[in-house]
């Protein structure tokens, strides 16, 4: 069995990429073959609205026509059996750059002669992995949690099955002194930070272990 995580924030070793890497650590406790990939990475465009992968009678339906840089991540994710993407949220949604590798991974695999009808080989296991800069609250009077449970509904509706993970409150800088941002609370934000994100931790490793079972 194979997963995939997809981490959306141009961090590689902050909030995000640490969750996944934990999602990934589960994952190959349980015996899965896993990896990270980081998504800024890769040279790609979102969806170009091109519908080759509606196109009838076409060799490619169901499958992203557009060839660039995430061509071949889009192929290996055909043969995976668990998908895990991350994002932290900007401006109440994903990262842009993940908001358009969701467009190209999902969007496909969407039929428009039943919608309830998935055009994936296979159903299989997806999470989405969020980290918030605002306290849980907020995130619900802001229109963030509105926003992570469509894309969950739209995963669900191309692979079969998703979950989502939130760290809310996380910290942004290593060192709050540096920047002007007095309405954060620097001190209060470490504690925290140092509190309770290793619990996040756990809970992604242990959400890896999930997606290894059959």
């Amino acid at each position: 069995m194979k997963l995939i995580a997809v981490n959306g924030s141009p961090r590689k070793n902050w909030n995000t990429a640490q969750l996944l890497e934990k999602v990934v650590e589960g994952a190959k406790s349980a015996g899965m073959d896993a990896k990270l990939v980081h998504i800024y990475d890769l040279n790609f465009k979102g969806c170009i609205s091109c519908f080759s992968c509606k196109l009838r009678g076409g060799n490619g339906l169901g499958m992203c026509g557009f060839k660039d840089g995430l061509t071949p991540l889009l192929e290996e994710i055909r043969d995976t059996d668990a998908l895990v993407l991350g994002s932290p949220i900007y401006f109440m949604a994903e990262t842009g750059e993940l908001r358009s590798f969701m467009e190209r991974a999902t969007f496909p695999y969407i039929s428009y002669v039943d919608f309830s009808k998935s055009l994936f080989p296979k159903p299989i296991k997806t999470a989405l992995v969020y980290t918030l800069n605002m306290p849980e609250a907020n995130a619900g009077q802001a229109g963030a949690a509105n926003n992570m449970n469509c894309s969950k509904f739209f995963m669900e509706m191309a692979f079969g099955s998703c979950e989502i993970h939130t760290s809310y409150d996380t910290v942004q800088f290593s060192d709050y002194q540096k920047y002007d941002v007095a309405v954060f609370d620097g001190e209060a934000k470490k504690k925290r930070h140092d509190e309770v994100f290793p619990k996040e931790l756990e809970k992604c490793f242990e959400l890896g272990k999930r997606m290894a079972i059959p």
